[in-house]
């Protein structure tokens, strides 16, 4: 039970040819098994960790505090430990030991990266569209859409005409999980969707809002391309996309509002927690809309 750890050690080779033979895994995952298994037994030596039977699950969480800390990131170090969980997985299998000290171990968990955003300046310039053809009149209202409302792309392509309530200024969308949403649309995208309206053909697909030059419906690959036209035409260097769109009005609403929840509703997200990483508020910034929202916050400072 207690064979000792080395390079050469035989269980080494054996489940190397286990990896190979049984589990069938590719050369360069092999390789890459064996390669991290080589940093974990350099860490093991520095840590006088002579046996299998010596090594605990707290000197694996050592050992995955000691990449993190060298600086590899989250994913590789996942990756560590998958390999150092399937050597000694395969080590309780042939009764080299009776438990598996890596299972349930892990790693530090990725950092979410904050999403992009336009500034109001930027926005401005690419909203300001001077061509007044019927393609142009469609792009800027398909932008104005985008920005006023903060659609998703498929909530955008998938709208209708009888969707637009351009006397109360709202539109009516169906997102994720086939939920049914309201929200508000701005003067400007009013404005603009009206313009579009009405140089649209009649012998267009008469349901779609936006269609292309042949009367059917837009797809998704070609708002995205006219999105990307107009960018570069107005002299943005920034790559824009229509989600880029979207986190900008969610950014732009809350630096002036500070109501998370409200800019949720108006997202369609199911859960605030993905609202608050997509307007990467800071903890200041959440503090502020406690105090002012939470009756316990309001209580206290009555007292």
């Amino acid at each position: 039970m207690g064979s000792t750890i080395n390079r050469e050690n035989d269980w080494i080779n054996r489940f190397t040819i286990y990896i190979k033979s049984e589990k069938r895994l590719s050369v360069h995952t092999c390789k890459n098994y064996m390669r991290d298994l080589e940093i974990f037994f350099t860490f093991c030596e520095e840590k006088n960790l002579k046996s299998w039977s010596d090594i605990d699950a707290e000197d694996i969480r050592a050992f995955s505090a000691s990449q993190f800390r060298k600086g590899l990131n989250p994913k590789s170090i996942q990756r560590s430990i998958s390999s150092i969980r399937a050597l000694f997985r395969y080590l309780v299998r042939e009764k080299v030991l009776n438990n598996n000290p890596a299972q349930g171990i892990r790693p530090p968990k990725s950092e979410k990266r904050l999403p992009e955003n336009l500034d109001a300046d930027t926005i401005t310039k690419l909203l300001d569209i001077k061509d007044t053809s019927p393609i142009a009149l469609r792009d800027k209202a398909i932008l104005e859409l985008l920005y006023s409302s903060g659609l998703r792309l498929a909530e955008l392509v998938n709208l209708d005409i009888t969707d637009i309530d351009l006397t109360d200024a709202t539109v009516n969308i169906i997102g994720k999980g086939n939920k049914e949403r309201i929200v508000p649309i701005g003067r400007y995208a009013i404005e603009a969707i009206i313009e579009w309206l009405n140089c649209k053909k009649s012998t267009d697909d008469d349901s779609a809002l936006f269609v292309s030059n042949r009367g059917d419906r837009l797809s998704p690959r070609s708002i995205q391309s006219r999105i990307n036209y107009w960018a570069k035409k107005q002299g943005i260097t920034t790559n824009v996309y229509p989600h880029l769109l979207r986190h900008s009005f969610a950014t732009h609403l809350l630096e002036s509002s500070h109501d998370l929840r409200g800019v949720q509703e108006l997202l369609g997200h199911a859960n605030i927690s993905t609202t608050q990483i997509y307007t990467h508020l800071d903890f200041q910034h959440l503090a502020q809309i406690y105090d002012k929202t939470h009756p316990r916050a309001r209580l206290k400072r009555k007292k």
